[in-house]
């Protein structure tokens, strides 16, 4: 009776009193049962771009992973693995990711090759319309020489492309490998691709001729006369997709 008198002399509520008591002994959690907390959802587009990016990122890796094992398998010595599947490492690897040592161990060129093209087309009437003999070395030649930034392509395309030939065919013009038919293909559609830029009609053939010269003698030994051809080799017609117009 007395803190009831006490508490309403004081003007203050048996409530108040209460919740001073609870006050006194620290913080009160306050509980709220109806709020709901709602999870908020990303849109449907960044959803799918989210999704898109992380397929993106394991194709990448996959196909990193891919590539680093097929160029060591190319590289490794003879093993079980690399002979195989040695047609899907080599369809892989050659001709735009083929691996040598000529950084380490050059070997300079002793002999300089021209080479030449010429185009056929068969009209609708049965004639044959063969062009004269074009030079693609030369063309190569005019683009690398007083350009301080000669492009890969201009330097080593047609070169690089001959040496494959050569290496897979050797003496015989004939492809008796998918490696050598890979590579006559890429040699002919190099060709082709010149002769588009030169040719105003259209051509369903094409033919190339390799002239081998010597490097001449520097200085006096080398006087006015012009080295002679080591090896003048015709290869035969090959079929192209029509090109021109």
């Amino acid at each position: 009776m007395r803190k009831t008198g006490y508490a309403v002399a004081s003007g203050i509520d048996s409530a108040d009193v209460k919740e001073i008591q609870h006050s006194e002994s620290g913080p009160v959690e306050q509980e709220f049962p109806d709020a709901t907390v709602v999870p908020t959802k990303l849109p449907r587009g960044t959803r799918a771009l989210k999704c898109g990016l992380r397929t993106t990122v394991v194709l990448c890796l996959a196909v990193s992973f891919v590539h680093v094992l097929l160029v060591f398998l190319h590289v490794a010595p003879a093993n079980t693995v690399s002979k195989r599947y040695s047609p899907l490492i080599n369809a892989w690897v050659y001709p735009f990711f083929e691996q040598n040592w000529r950084l380490f161990a050059p070997d300079p060129e002793s002999v300089n090759r021209q080479i030449l093209a010429r185009t056929a087309h068969t009209g609708p009437d049965g004639s044959v319309q063969v062009s004269p003999w074009f030079d693609l070395t030369a063309v190569d030649r005019s683009a690398v020489v007083h350009n301080p930034f000669p492009s890969h392509t201009a330097q080593n395309m047609l070169r690089r492309a001959w040496a494959g030939y050569v290496d897979s065919h050797g003496g015989d013009d004939k492809a008796h490998t998918e490696r050598a038919l890979m590579m006559q293909k890429y040699l002919s559609n190099i060709a082709a691709d010149r002769a588009t830029a030169r040719e105003n009609g259209t051509f369903d053939f094409i033919q190339l001729r390799v002239v081998t010269l010597p490097v001449p003698a520097a200085g006096s030994e080398a006087g006015n006369r012009p080295p002679a051809p080591v090896e003048n080799r015709l290869l035969p017609w090959w079929k192209v997709t029509r090109h021109g117009k």
